[in-house]
């Protein structure tokens, strides 16, 4: 069609001249407005870190008794990378992970070094843990946090190591242009003070600033890909990975761990629309498996006829690949577009318990003792209690559900782009001795921290997890017998005595160093910059006070250096970082010495400590200055010790294959939507092989007559892998894989599917599975 039908040839020569040029000014115009919008490179990646499935002491509770015995959902490191186009750049990896630990930062520095150069080091990169209690130990370097794991543990060590890098290769590969908006709202109901006792020893004046006795808001990140939409959305947000118990066995990510994977399958489910819709309060949590069942249309007598003909098959070998391949969510079938990864970070957890009904004495009922959580005197006896009370399991999915929807909330409305630099700041600090300068009336003083050290209560535990024997929270003065057992060890001489007070020191770790380093003294602090998006990387728990003076220094600091960029800044802490060094409160909650205080390892000036190098930092960041390295940390893997025993060999009895069902489901069975499944299959031991990406149980649906589809596996809620032996030395073992049928389910025909891998006397590994018979569900 012509636009200039009736206009001679020269003027419709200039018209049309004029016409092209008005359109190439509307398109550079355009052109400016996307890099406006774009103004960042984004990248995100994930990868499994499940670590061994059996024998091996889980992190967080310091129970010799809690050892691994099966998966109730895999474990992930979720990372993203946001880098200006021809500038700076930073990483951020989340953990399903206790915390973060300095022999695997400084092991993954060494990996992308090798790989990039000097475009990723410690400078930029952060390496955070959820703080779940519930996953594999002894992947630390410091002997305090190994020695229920029986020293260090190789494989649950590598593959975090491996998780994390890949990662982050994954987020580099994936780099594109894109935009990040932030949000922030309270989740009022999934965290309470678990030592109130110790807040309300903070000054009443600070006190009356805040609502709360702990932090209820949580700060979300939405990441958008100029071309595909929505890839991501990483938050934090303060409460402890504690809704599991101290007797659990089951590798789980706990309540943020379970978040996460609802917000990757509420987003999956329906693609870039599901970021745009609302969740009803009675919604059940949405399981991806909806997209790929086909709706089953026969009645019930054809389905029972149908699922007769698929008995229990026997044991057969398989490749380690059938594993990953039959995963519901394999990398292997998904398309070119970036995968969907949600992270919930850790934060300012210290004194905070995502056991919401409060704590309660178990013999009686009534509420344990306010000041020292005992009952009758005995710590052992107090329990804190989760949403869903009795069942630990139920209260995981609350909670990690509560902190789901708010985030689904935060993230449809987020609409506050971050605009601005990328910068960040880091350095070692060594805080066993460090010069602090407080202010007092008229002027300042200095005073020093302390080399590492444990209180009494320490021992106590906490109301999520009490210790034993005869120790209590809020003790400040200790007791003879275990001064003597004490001094076996390491007896603190007055000078560490005198600079701990008021704590009474049961083990000086700080100054321990047979055979190595018994605690951390040389520790990482920094800031990362996106924007007016500022994350402090905190190396361990700051308490709800302890994280509110932190982040108000540094505020300050970045507010009144007249810079107006950082008017509206979002100050947030990622807790847990880089290293562990365990607790820190304020100085008014340490002299309580409870928990909190008690694990405060550089005495009682440690958060000034903090705050004074954190606002080192921000002023170096606001001034563009670089700032001093500081002292290395060291690099202990040479000297670690590993009392773990190795697996010498599977059996099964005679005549039994590996993969054969031992109890199978019953003939002709049917199943409601609620119910439980369960199958047994004789197995090996899953340290042979980790399933790394892959599954040790599956959930089928038939599709047609003969196609079986991979429904549910080792990462839905809804399905527990339990693995067990008849006693610690037998070389036989069994797999009990249990399903609890979700409301989601859809009508058809089923079967569960187990994948291992055994060792054989020569040491080779031998992969197989195994199949029961098939049943419906109604």
């Amino acid at each position: 069609m012509e636009f200039f039908p009736t206009l001679n040839p020269n003027v419709r020569r200039s018209c049309a001249i004029i016409w092209f040029w008005v359109s190439l000014l509307l398109l550079l115009q355009n052109s400016r407005g996307v890099l406006s919008a774009s103004n960042y490179l984004i990248g995100l990646g994930s990868y499994d870190i499940t670590g061994p499935a059996a024998d091996v002491n889980m992190m967080g509770y310091a129970n010799m008794e809690q050892i691994a015995s099966g998966v109730h959902f895999r474990l992930r490191a979720r990372a993203f990378i946001v880098a200006e186009p021809q500038g700076n750049r930073v990483v951020f990896v989340n953990l399903d992970a206790c915390m973060a630990s300095q022999l695997v930062t400084i092991k993954v520095l060494e990996r992308l070094k090798a790989r990039y150069g000097n475009l990723y080091t410690e400078k930029n990169v952060a390496i955070s843990g959820i703080h779940t209690h519930a996953g594999p130990g002894g992947y630390l370097q410091y002997i305090v946090y190994i020695v229920t794991s029986l020293g260090f543990v190789r494989q649950s060590f590598d593959v975090i190591v491996d998780g994390i890098e890949q990662s982050i290769i994954q987020a580099h590969e994936n780099l594109r242009p894109g935009s990040i908006f932030v949000n922030k709202g309270e989740i009022l109901d999934a965290g309470v003070n678990r030592s109130p006792s110790a807040y309300l020893n903070n000054p009443a004046a600070e006190r009356s600033k805040y609502k709360y006795d702990v932090d209820k808001e949580m700060t979300l990140l939405k990441f958008v890909d100029d071309e595909w939409g929505p890839v991501g959305s990483f938050n934090w947000f303060a409460t402890h990975g504690t809704s599991m118990s101290r007797t659990n066995s089951l590798i789980s990510g706990d309540n943020k761990g379970a978040a996460a994977r609802f917000m990757e399958d509420w987003f999956d489910q329906n693609g870039v629309q599901s970021a745009y819709s609302n969740i009803s309060d009675t919604s059940e949590i949405p399981q991806r498996v909806s997209n790929i069942i086909p709706i089953v249309h026969e009645n019930h007598h054809e389905l029972l006829e149908l699922a007769a003909s698929f008995q229990s098959s026997s044991g057969k070998p398989a490749t380690r690949f059938l594993s990953v391949a039959r995963r519901v969510r394999s990398a292997l079938r998904l398309s070119d577009k970036p995968r969907f990864v949600s992270a919930f970070c850790q934060s300012n957890c210290g004194d905070v318990s995502p056991n919401v009904l409060g704590a309660f004495c178990i013999d009686t009922g009534i509420p344990c003792d306010f000041n020292h959580s005992t009952c009758g005197g005995k710590n052992e006896l107090c329990y804190g209690r989760g949403p869903g009370y009795p069942d630990e399991f139920e209260s995981t999915r609350i909670i990690g559900d509560r902190q789901f929807r708010k985030a689904v909330d935060l993230f449809n409305k987020a609409s506050e782009q971050l605009k601005g630099k990328v910068d960040y700041r880091h350095a070692y600090v060594d805080f066993s001795k460090l010069e602090v300068t407080l202010p007092k009336q008229g002027g300042s003083q200095v005073v020093e921290t302390c080399p590492a050290a444990m209180g009494f209560a320490f021992a106590a535990g906490t109301t999520d997890g009490p210790g034993a024997f005869d120790f209590k929270q809020g003790d400040d003065q200790g007791n003879p017998f275990w001064r003597l057992v004490r001094n076996l060890l390491k007896a603190p001489n007055k000078e560490q005595i005198d600079c701990q007070h008021p704590k009474p020191i049961l083990l000086d770790t700080g100054e321990m160093k047979e055979p190595y380093d018994w605690a951390p003294s040389i520790l990482p602090i920094q800031i990362l910059r996106i924007g007016q998006l500022v994350i402090l990387s905190v190396p361990g728990e700051f308490t709800t006070m302890a994280g509110r003076r932190l982040r108000d220094a540094v505020k300050t600091v970045l507010t009144s250096g007249g810079h107006g960029e950082f008017n509206s800044v979002h100050v947030v802490i990622a807790g847990l970082t880089n290293t562990y060094s365990q607790y820190v409160t304020t100085i008014e909650e340490y002299e309580m010495q409870r928990y909190e205080g008690a694990s405060t390892l550089f005495g009682p000036h440690t958060l000034s400590a903090y705050i004074q190098e954190f606002k080192k930092l921000a002023t170096a960041l606001i001034s563009g200055q670089s700032i001093e390295p500081g002292p290395q940390p060291p690099d202990l893997l040479d000297k670690q010790i590993s009392l773990l025993t190795p697996v010498v060999i599977d059996m099964t009895p005679s005549g039994v294959k590996f993969g054969d069902v031992s109890t199978d489901v019953p003939k002709n069975s049917t199943f409601k939507r609620g119910d439980m499944v369960t199958v047994v299959f004789w197995s090996a031991c899953p340290r042979n092989d980790l399933m790394t990406e892959g599954t040790f149980s599956l959930v089928e649906i038939l599709h047609g007559k003969d196609s079986w589809v991979p429904a549910y596996d080792d990462d839905d809620f809804c399905l527990r892998f339990k693995w067990s032996r008849p006693s610690k030395l037998s070389a036989r073992s069994q797999a009990t894989i249990e399903w609890r049928i979700p409301k989601s389910a859809a009508p058809g025909v089923y079967r569960i599917q187990h994948f291992g891998a055994s060792k054989g006397l020569m040491g080779s590994i031998l992969h197989f599975t195994g199949s029961s018979s098939a049943f419906v569900v109604a």
